[in-house]
């Protein structure tokens, strides 16, 4: 995975770089681009909020971190808006409920446009890299996992891919040669285990562990379960070449934008990468420049 901070890409042409109940932290409905709404609604200080809409972890405390730590100094001031899953922050954003929203990859953002043509968001930039791991309650070691096992998946398409792509780099299963773009169940091969591949709701699987022999959990929900420190992991995704940072999305008209361009800025610096490693330990990794820090690298805390 590599840093691409290129801006102002048409849908349908996204660069590289994931819900329902809405949590609203001072949320009011609005229109038109940061820019226009310039002066309205604005605080004791006159700035007008940037309405940023996140999953909770990481992504909502590390843009509350730039709220409290960064943002005046700016010149900006940010309200968050928390979602529980993926499927409603992208809608709001394309609705004009939010002015950015900070969750997804780029894939997810393609496979979201591919199924609403109606709608322009364009990705602004990668900003981190959440490394899926395959998480088990019983098993502590890949090598121990059994044969005929059941191994829970993300059930949405890019992120089953993604969850697919890495038990086969594992060798837990062989993905047809001919597969093409994001495999699914139906390009799985007999394997040396012959497992069971399940697919789960994202935010449900850290709960389904109990019932599955493994899982392939995203970043963000395996640290909401705490599950580095109370499940075994058996293996990490590699971050070399890595399509899927986590980075900011606006819609197209706004990628220019003062308060997004200022925002985005922000979310690159020295103060918000440092936030990062030591508020996660290498399992949030933070973009730098054309590089990734990988998992339990000298440059990851240990």
């Amino acid at each position: 995975m590599t840093g691409d901070h290129r801006a102002g890409t048409p849908r349908g042409r996204v660069p590289r770089g994931v819900g329902a109940v809405a949590m609203v932290v001072a949320l009011t409905a609005a229109c038109g681009s940061p820019s226009e709404r310039a002066g309205e609604g604005t605080d004791e200080e006159g700035l007008t909020p940037l309405r940023v809409g996140a999953t909770p972890t990481p992504h909502a405390e590390i843009l509350e971190f730039v709220e409290e730590n960064l943002a005046a100094d700016a010149g900006l001031r940010l309200e968050i808006v928390e979602y529980t899953d993926y499927n409603q922050p992208n809608a709001a954003l394309a609705e004009g409920e939010l002015d950015a929203n900070y969750y997804q990859t780029v894939p997810f953002l393609e496979e979201y446009l591919a199924g609403n043509d109606d709608v322009d968001l364009s990705y602004v930039s990668d900003v981190h890299l959440e490394a899926f791991g395959i998480y088990s309650e019983d098993v502590s070691d890949l090598a121990d996992l059994p044969e005929g096992a059941e191994i829970g998946v993300p059930n949405d398409a890019s992120n089953m891919g993604r969850a697919l792509h890495l038990l086969a780099s594992a060798d837990v299963i062989t993905l047809a040669e001919d597969a093409e773009g994001v495999p699914t169940i139906d390009d799985i091969e007999d394997g040396p285990l012959d497992v069971t591949v399940t697919p789960v709701e994202a935010a449900q699987l850290p709960r389904s562990l109990q019932d599955l022999d493994a899982a392939v959990v995203n970043g963000n929900y395996a640290l909401d379960a705490d599950l580095p420190n109370t499940a075994n992991t058996l293996a990490w995704e590699s971050t070399e070449n890595n399509p899927y940072a986590n980075g900011l999305v606006v819609r197209s008209e706004d990628v220019g934008a003062e308060d997004i361009v200022r925002l985005d800025e922000l979310l690159h610096g020295p103060e918000v990468h440092d936030f990062m490693e030591e508020r996660w330990q290498g399992i949030v990794l933070p973009v730098r420049g054309d590089r990734v820090v990988e998992p339990g690298t000298s440059d990851s805390p240990e």
